[in-house]
């Protein structure tokens, strides 16, 4: 089983057991859930979500946080004496895909009862 989530404005297609980096997420506790699952493929059954699929959670761990590698950004002007060096470091917050749950919604759960009762 797969899905296409939205995480911080990226998409990221995730399975049970992956560990995305993703840019950081802020007052961020030990567990999060992200809902906004655009995509799922479970077995042969694939949903498409319009924009997000309703019933379906990504429940995620946060392994940690880090730095990326530094990027140098050189800005130059020929012949004017110009030049300036600049670094930066983004931020990354690493999530762990413990597993991509469906819910069902109260009409499946009647179904059910109905089924139930009716056997």
């Amino acid at each position: 089983m797969w899905a296409i989530v939205e995480i911080g404005k990226k998409q990221y297609k995730v399975k049970e057991g992956d560990i995305l980096k993703v840019e950081r997420i802020k007052n961020a506790s030990k567990e999060m859930v992200v809902d906004k699952v655009l995509f799922s493929c479970e077995n042969e059954k694939i949903e498409v979500g319009r924009p997000y699929l309703k019933n379906w959670q990504v429940k995620t761990e946060i392994c940690g946080e880090g730095k990326e590698k530094k990027v140098i950004v050189y800005k130059y002007k020929r012949r004017k004496k110009y030049r300036k060096k600049q670094g930066h470091r983004q931020i990354y917050t690493l999530l762990k895909i413990c597993n991509i749950v469906r819910i069902p919604n109260s009409e499946e759960k009647e179904e059910k009862d109905v089924l139930l009762s009716a056997n």
